[in-house]
């Protein structure tokens, strides 16, 4: 069983911001997928959906804490299927990663991003697998860093985004 986690902000007005760029990589993920449309699922304090993928069963899921209480919703999922650390997939936004550059990490440390630093404190572990979505560019020094995290995408941006995603999801695909 994988379970794949997409961080985010829940509230509709941060639908398109650069925090959001986990929930926008798990909505392509079960797109992709073909999977059932999202649901909220409240023991799991997030929106599921689920399906099959290579002959075993695959949750996503978008918590709907806020990002820095991401924690509580994979440590419930987590435990409630008994998933291993291992098969945990975590998808975020990296503000230290270049627009537009992806990376696979096996484990590691929560790099700054609150939602992860969050997840390896509930869980007492940074052993578990994640792609990260960076969103550093020039806005960033012109803005305090919580602005700059929930402002939206630019046009020209918002046109690079599915190329973005679909290496990141290689990333994925590479590893299950």
């Amino acid at each position: 069983m994988l379970l794949v986690i997409g961080l985010g902000n829940y509230p509709p007005e941060y639908k398109k911001t650069r925090h959001n760029f986990g929930f926008m990589a798990v909505d392509e993920l079960a797109k992709t997928l073909d999977l059932p449309d999202w649901r909220l699922e409240k023991k799991f304090f997030s929106q599921i959906t689920t399906g099959e993928i290579k002959g075993q069963k695959i949750i996503l899921a978008k918590p709907q804490t806020f990002m820095n209480l991401s924690g509580k919703a994979v440590l419930a999922i987590k435990n409630f299927y008994k998933i291993p650390l291992e098969a945990c997939f975590i998808f975020s936004d990296d503000l230290d990663l270049q627009f537009g550059e992806t990376r696979f990490r096996e484990k590691g440390s929560g790099g700054g991003q609150k939602g992860l630093s969050d997840i390896i404190r509930v869980l007492g572990s940074q052993n578990f697998p994640r792609i990260k979505f960076g969103m550093d560019n020039e806005m960033k020094t012109r803005m305090p860093t919580e602005d700059f995290v929930l402002s939206k995408f630019s046009k020209k941006e918002q046109e690079q985004l599915p190329d973005i995603l679909a290496d990141g999801l290689e990333k994925f695909w590479e590893r299950v």
